[in-house]
C-alpha cells in the first residue's frame, strides 16, 4: 500500500484531509476509519476524488476509478485523533493533534515530505533515462538541483495563500464605487462539459468582486449532452449569464466566435469550461483597463489546478510583453483580455487553426494593439487533466502543428523572412530559422592579451568548422608581454588573410578597446567576442544574424556554457544581486529551466558582450560602449542604450558556445580592482536608476532577485514589487561626487586613432 496526505486543513472545529492511496492492483479498495484518543470511532465525511496522476505513476495508465480522498471530521483542540487506512490487508495509522499538525507545517517536515515525494519508481525511471541520454555528470547535477529545491522557502500553495487578497481586501473591492468602469464580457464555448467542472467555473464567476460583467456561453454540444439545464439553474440566480444552444458543434473556433457575437461589453475576456478564476480576477482586469485606457490587450499570470480543483501548482509568472518569447511559445495564454473593437478588427478566431486558435488570435491582436498591459498576478486557474495540453502535450499534437503555422503567418504579416518554424526543446516550444538577407560582412572584434591558445581555438573553430563565411576578424592587441604572442599574430595572419591585428597601447578598458576595434571594422554587422570563446553550434552566426538583421532589433546575445555543460549565460536580468546578473547560471543545458526559458528565443533587458552581435548603425547611434565603465557592466549599459532607442535586445538560445570565463583577464581579486568594480557599479546605478527602482520588465516581480533560477520571491526578505536592496558601499559611492571617477577608469578618455596602431 502506498499513500500520501497532500493537504491538512484545520478549521475552528474540524480537520480536512486530502490525499490518495493505492494498493497492489487498481482494484484494491481502501477503507478508512477515524478514532479519537480513547480509541472510539469518530464520524467523518468521506468523498472520493479522481487522481489520474497517481494512476499514471503506479499503473502506467488511466484507471476507471478514484484513488484520491477528501476526509473531514470534528476536531477538538488539545485532543488527539487517528486516521486508519486499510488496503490489501495492511493498515497505516496517522496521528493528528496540535503539536503534530504544527510540526508537519515546519520546514523540516516539508523537506522530508519533498524527499519522500522524490522516492518513487517514476522518479527512478525518469532519472535513469536522463542519465543514459546525458551522462552521469549531468544526472548528478540535476539531482543536486532537485535536492536544493527542497530548501525553497515556500511551496506554491502556501505562497499563494500568503499573497492572495485577504477577506478585508476582497470586501473593499466589492464596496468600491466602480460606476463608469468597463463592462467585461466573458466568452465561454461549451461542449459536453463535465457538470462538476462547469459548476466550478460558474461558481468562480458568480463569486467575482467586480460586478460589471456578463457571461456569454455558446454550447455546441449534441442534443441530450448540452448544459442547458445546468445553465438555467445559474441563470435563475444571476441574469448576467447569457446562454445560446448552437444545435451543432462548429469546433472550438466557431463556438467561441458564437459566444463573442453575444457579447456587448467593452472588453472580451476568454474563459474555458473546465477552469476557474480567483474572486478578484475581473476586478484586477477592470482596474487595469481604467488605469491604462490606451492598452487594448491585457493579460495576467496563471497557475494550474489539479483535477478535483483542490490543489494549485505550477504558477507561470510572466514577463511584460515579449514579442520574441511569444513567437517561441504562447506564454500569454490565460488570462487574455482584448478590447471588443480590436477583436472585431482582428476577425475573431479562425477555424483552420483549431488547437492553436488562441495562439493565432493572440498573435494577430498583439500585432495590431495600440498598447499591451501585463498584470503580474495570478488571475486564472487552468485545470490540468489527462485530456488537456497542460497535462499531456502529446494528446494534441495537431495543436502544436497549428501553432507553428500561426507563428509562420505572423512573420509573413510582419514582413519578417522566416524559412521555417520547427519544434523546439518540447511540444509547444518553437524554433524559428530566419531567412538571411544577402550575405553581409560580419566583423568579429576580439580583444586579446597573450593567451594565444584560447584565441587560436576561437578563430580557428569559427573559420574551419562554422558555416558562415563572409567574416573578418579584428584582434585588438592589448599590451601582451610574451614574444610568442606576436609570433602567433604573424602566423595567423598568413594562414587566414581575413584576420587583422591592431594594437591598443593604453591601459585595459574593455569599452575603449572594443570602440577602438570598431574603427577598423568594415562590416555592417559587429560581433563582439571574448578570446576565451569556442563555438559549439556551427551555425551560431546565422542564428544571431537572423535576429540582428531585423530593424526592430539592436543587439543579440548567445547561450554560453561552461566547459562542464552548465549555463554561464542565457540572458541578463536587471536587479539580480542588486544590479544585474545572468539567468540560470549553473543549470545543466539538458535540465528543464523555468518554463523552458533557457531554450526560448526572447527579449531581455541585456545580454553579455562575451558574445554579442549588433548592427553598425545601432552601435554608432548609441555612441558605442561607455568608456567610464572600464570593466564592469559596460555591455549591460550598451544594451540599455539600445533599448532607449526603442530597439529590442534578443537572446538566441540556438547560438551555443563555450565560454571559459575570465581566463584572460582574471578576477577582481585585489583591493584596487574591487574598489574600481564598486565605482563602476555605482556609475551604472546612477545612470539607470529608473530600471533599478521599477524592476526589469522582462522579469516578474513575484520571482526572486536573490537567485538566477526564477524561484518564488522570499516573502520574508523581499517584498513583492520592491528591488533587491543595494549594498551600502555601492549606495555610498553613488552619493559621492559623480565627477570624481578616479582610479584606472580615468586613464581611458577618448578612442581616436592616435591611441593605437595596426600591426
Amino acid at each position: 500500500m502506498k499513500y500520501k496526505i497532500d493537504i491538512v486543513r484545520v478549521r475552528e472545529n474540524s480537520i480536512q484531509l486530502n490525499g490518495w492511496v493505492v494498493g497492489r492492483t487498481p482494484e484494491s479498495e481502501p477503507a478508512f476509519l477515524v478514532l479519537d484518543e480513547n480509541r472510539k470511532k469518530v464520524k467523518f465525511r468521506y468523498v472520493s476524488t479522481r487522481r489520474d496522476d497517481v494512476s499514471q505513476i503506479y499503473f502506467k495508465r488511466i484507471c476507471d476509478r478514484d484513488f484520491g480522498f477528501d476526509i473531514q471530521f470534528p476536531y477538538e483542540r488539545g485532543r488527539s485523533y487517528w486516521l486508519l487506512i486499510r488496503c490489501d490487508g495492511k493498515i497505516r495509522r496517522i496521528r493528528y493533534n496540535e503539536e503534530l499538525i504544527a510540526r508537519r507545517a515546519s520546514v523540516f517536515h516539508k523537506r522530508m515530505e519533498k524527499i519522500r515525494d522524490l522516492m518513487n519508481m517514476e522518479t527512478v525511471r525518469v532519472a535513469l533515462e536522463f542519465g543514459k541520454k546525458h551522462g552521469l555528470r549531468a544526472l548528478l547535477l540535476k539531482s543536486r538541483h532537485k535536492l536544493q529545491g527542497i530548501d525553497n522557502d515556500y511551496e506554491y500553495a502556501e505562497w499563494y495563500g500568503l499573497t492572495k487578497p485577504s477577506q478585508e481586501e476582497l470586501a473593499a473591492q466589492r464596496a468600491e464605487d466602480t460606476a463608469g468602469w468597463p463592462l467585461l464580457s466573458l466568452v465561454m464555448p461549451v461542449y459536453q462539459a463535465p457538470e462538476g467542472f462547469l459548476r466550478e467555473m460558474l461558481d468562480s464567476v458568480l463569486a467575482q468582486t467586480y460586478p460589471n460583467w456578463e457571461l456569454c456561453i455558446a454550447d455546441g454540444s449534441p442534443k441530450g449532452k448540452d448544459a442547458a439545464e445546468l445553465v438555467k439553474e445559474y441563470r435563475e440566480k444571476d441574469s448576467r449569464i447569457r446562454y445560446r444552444l448552437l444545435g451543432q458543434n462548429g469546433g472550438i473556433s466557431e463556438n467561441t466566435n458564437a459566444a463573442i457575437a453575444m457579447a456587448s461589453g467593452d472588453y472580451i475576456v476568454l474563459a474555458d469550461q473546465d477552469d476557474a478564476m480567483p474572486e478578484h480576477a475581473l476586478y484586477e482586469i477592470a482596474k487595469a483597463a481604467v488605469e491604462h485606457p490606451d492598452c487594448d490587450v491585457i493579460y495576467s499570470d496563471e497557475d494550474k489546478m489539479d483535477v478535483d480543483g483542490g490543489a494549485l501548482f505550477d504558477p507561470h509568472f510572466k514577463p511584460d510583453f515579449n514579442p520574441d518569447l511569444l513567437c517561441s511559445v504562447n506564454y500569454i495564454c490565460h488570462q487574455f483580455v482584448v478590447k471588443r473593437q480590436l477583436m472585431e478588427r482582428a476577425g475573431g478566431f479562425r477555424k483552420e487553426y483549431d488547437g492553436a486558435q488562441d495562439y493565432d488570435l493572440i498573435l494577430r491582436c498583439t500585432e495590431a494593439a495600440e498598447g499591451i498591459w501585463h498584470i503580474p498576478k495570478v488571475l486564472y486557474h487552468w485545470r490540468c487533466h489527462q485530456g488537456s495540453t497542460a497535462s499531456n502535450p502529446q494528446s494534441k499534437l495537431y495543436a502544436f502543428e497549428a501553432g507553428a503555422r500561426a507563428v509562420m503567418d505572423h512573420y509573413r504579416r510582419m514582413g519578417i523572412g522566416a524559412e521555417k518554424v520547427e519544434k523546439g526543446v518540447d511540444y509547444g516550444i518553437y524554433h524559428t530559422v530566419f531567412t538571411l538577407r544577402e550575405n553581409p560582412l560580419v566583423s568579429v572584434i576580439i580583444p586579446n592579451k597573450d593567451h594565444t591558445a584560447d584565441l587560436d581555438l576561437c578563430i580557428r573553430t569559427i573559420l574551419t568548422k562554422c558555416t558562415y563565411r563572409n567574416l573578418e576578424f579584428i584582434v585588438v592587441e592589448n599590451n601582451s608581454t610574451s614574444p610568442e604572442t606576436f609570433a602567433y599574430y604573424e602566423k595567423i595572419r598568413k594562414e587566414f588573410p581575413q584576420v587583422r591585428v591592431v594594437r591598443w597601447e593604453k591601459g585595459f578598458n574593455f569599452s575603449a578597446i572594443n570602440n577602438f576595434g570598431v574603427q577598423y571594422a568594415k562590416g555592417e554587422y559587429l560581433l563582439f567576442l571574448n578570446n576565451d570563446i569556442e563555438p559549439i553550434a556551427e551555425n551560431f552566426i546565422e542564428e544571431m544574424l537572423g535576429f540582428c538583421q531585423r530593424d526592430d532589433v539592436g543587439a543579440v546575445g548567445a547561450r554560453l556554457l561552461y566547459q562542464d555543460g552548465t549555463i554561464q549565460h542565457a540572458g541578463v536580468v536587471i536587479g539580480f544581486g542588486g544590479i544585474a546578473g545572468h539567468t540560470f547560471i549553473g543549470l545543466h543545458e539538458a535540465e528543464n529551466s523555468y518554463f523552458h526559458r533557457a531554450m526560448c528565443a526572447q527579449d531581455y533587458s541585456a545580454v553579455t558582450a562575451a558574445c554579442m552581435m549588433s548592427r553598425r548603425d545601432v552601435f554608432e547611434a548609441v555612441g558605442g560602449f561607455s568608456e567610464e565603465l572600464a570593466v564592469a557592466f559596460n555591455d549591460i549599459d550598451y544594451c540599455m542604450k539600445v533599448r532607449a532607442l526603442g530597439k529590442l535586445v534578443v537572446y538566441a538560445p540556438y547560438a551555443k558556445l563555450y565560454h571559459y570565463e575570465s581566463k584572460s583577464r582574471g578576477l577582481e581579486d585585489t583591493p584596487e580592482k574591487v574598489a574600481r568594480f564598486n565605482r563602476e557599479v555605482a556609475r551604472f546605478a546612477k545612470k539607470w536608476p529608473d530600471m533599478l527602482r521599477d524592476g526589469d520588465p522582462y522579469y516578474n516581480p513575484n520571482l526572486t532577485l536573490r537567485k538566477s533560477n526564477f524561484a518564488l520571491r522570499d516573502l520574508l526578505k523581499e517584498k513583492i514589487g520592491e528591488p533587491y536592496p543595494m549594498p551600502e558601499e555601492i549606495r555610498r559611492l553613488m552619493e559621492e561626487d559623480a565627477e570624481d571617477t578616479g582610479g584606472p577608469a580615468s586613464e581611458t578618455a577618448g578612442t581616436d586613432g592616435n591611441q593605437g596602431r595596426q600591426e
